[in-house]
């Protein structure tokens, strides 16, 4: 925990649908807002969030995966999907409501300093490789280097 300066706050993004990745970009551009120092660590689905829409893999399996692995504005809420048509639905019901979408709150994310960190072996697993996520990635870490975060922050969530 941060006894000296400011609070701290670190979230891992697990999950890559889309009402999870929107709640943790709400609580990390809100806790930043509060002038904590807030970090995210992008692991196995919830690398969807910041990854650049393209194709990824190199083997038969990475190819096969990368079918499933969308980017930002690909992902899907948990519930209600449909094969698309309720993504379709919740953006358009967000929009109506003037609700900030999933790709501007990643932005406001960056832009108030949030660091975005990636985990290196769900890449290597998931064949992704670091050119296949958003330049604004701060690093490509592995679990211990999260645990020093996690350690220091005031707040940890698992979303």
């Amino acid at each position: 925990m941060s006894e000296n300066g400011p609070k701290k706050a670190s979230i891992v993004v697990f999950s890559g649908d889309m009402d999870r990745v929107m709640a943790a970009f709400i609580i990390a551009t809100t806790a930043a807002a509060m002038g904590m120092e807030t970090s995210m660590f992008f692991t196995f689905w919830g690398l969807q969030a910041i990854k650049k829409k393209r194709g990824t893999g190199k083997g038969l399996f990475g190819k096969m995966l990368s079918i499933f692995l969308k980017d930002i504005d690909g992902i899907g809420p948990s519930k209600m999907n449909f094969g698309g048509m309720g993504r379709w639905m919740f953006k358009k019901m967000m929009k109506d409501k003037k609700v900030t979408s999933l790709p501007e709150l990643r932005q406001m994310a960056i832009d108030m300093g949030v660091k975005l960190l990636a985990c290196q072996m769900s890449m290597d697993v998931m064949e992704i490789d670091r050119e296949d996520l958003i330049d604004e990635v701060a690093d490509v870490v592995g679990a211990a280097t999260y645990i020093l975060e996690a350690q220091q922050a005031d707040i940890t969530l698992f979303i």
